[in-house]
């Protein structure tokens, strides 16, 4: 290749140009060990430490407490059932204890602080895992109800801001962690309008809160999981709730819909749901690393899912992401 003209002309071979590149092969190559090394480092003296998880009776949360209690951590796991409650005990050592507590009651989440702080003395509260989290199906956006809106921001958002400012002054004393459980749903909206809201409302507090801990050594983590089997994911009572959804929904959508809208929308959640990933360590690792790693990351995708499809879908023009996402979507009976 050159480049000028006449004798001034330099020739540009292919040479430096895949030099180039191999720098810069090299260069991320060195970014993404020096970051492996990093992210390596340990906290140490982990069997002293207290961490609170709430949302402890099934999923994630009950995953992650056995998880950490067989690393040797002190675990405090809320539980809104009793029956829950016994459940984990009774698969744990007695390094886990269990209060029940509703993240939508203030006096539940006060009478919890006040345990959590008779355990954990003046030592304070290493880490605090915000798990506890609902979904309500609706057949569409418009279809949405005021009473789901409100329960679930009720626990997904407002219960979990409410535990972390009642939990918070402990965990600064032990300058300590805080793990936000989110979605990808936080990340790209695209259904059931409601949970994604609750879950943009969790990236937004947990980003400020971020900036305002970093003063007094605290730590925060976001966890985006993508499409898991819990009971939240639970294909049968999914089928019960969206049915039931279409039931109340007014006549007027109804008719703007139909019902082969629904049943095509059904059938295509159902399989979703279906072929959700069964491996929960892909997520209680990442809350296990951001309340054992010296140096944990601001934000962990979960699952193959959102690592290498959703997440960089949200970085995409939304012009384009919208496109692609569209493409799942139903056409309603009236549409034009």
């Amino acid at each position: 290749m050159y480049w000028g003209r006449g004798k001034d002309r330099v020739w540009y071979g292919e040479r430096p140009i895949a030099s180039m590149w191999l720098y810069l092969l090299g260069l991320i190559g060195l970014y993404y060990l020096f970051r492996w090394y990093r992210e390596r480092q340990v906290v140490s003296n982990l069997g002293h430490k207290y961490v609170f998880i709430t949302g402890c009776d099934s999923g994630f949360g009950n995953h992650l407490a056995k998880q950490l209690d067989l690393r040797g951590m002190k675990v405090l796991a809320a539980c809104l059932t009793e029956k829950g409650a016994e459940e984990l005990r009774r698969g744990t050592s007695d390094r886990v204890e269990t209060v029940i507590m509703d993240v939508t009651k203030t006096e539940s989440i006060t009478a919890a602080t006040q345990w959590v702080k008779k355990r954990v003395g003046n030592k304070g509260l290493w880490g605090l895992v915000n798990n506890a989290g609902v979904a309500f199906p609706t057949v569409c956006t418009e279809s949405t109800t005021k009473e789901n809106l409100i329960k679930t921001l009720n626990v997904n958002l407002i219960g979990l801001i409410e535990v972390t400012l009642s939990m918070l002054p402990m965990v600064k004393q032990a300058r300590g962690r805080i793990v936000n459980v989110s979605s990808i749903l936080g990340r790209l909206a695209f259904l059931v309008g409601s949970y994604c809201c609750s879950k943009y409302g969790v990236e937004a507090f947990s980003d400020c809160l971020r900036l305002e801990m970093q003063h007094f050594g605290v730590k925060i983590s976001i966890i985006e999981p993508g499409y898991f089997k819990t009971s939240m994911t639970n294909t049968q009572k999914y089928q019960e709730s969206f049915e039931n959804e279409w039931n109340k929904s007014p006549l007027e959508i109804k008719k703007c819909y139909g019902k082969e809208y629904f049943e095509k929308t059904l059938k295509c959640n159902i399989k979703a749901l279906e072929n959700s990933c069964t491996n929960l360590n892909l997520v209680t690792d990442c809350m296990e690393h951001a309340l054992t790693s010296s140096y944990p990351r601001y934000r962990y995708a979960a699952g193959w899912d959102a690592q290498f499809f959703f997440i960089p879908l949200s970085y995409m023009p939304t012009v384009l992401s919208s496109y692609i996402l569209s493409r799942y979507f139903q056409k309603p009976q009236s549409a034009i």
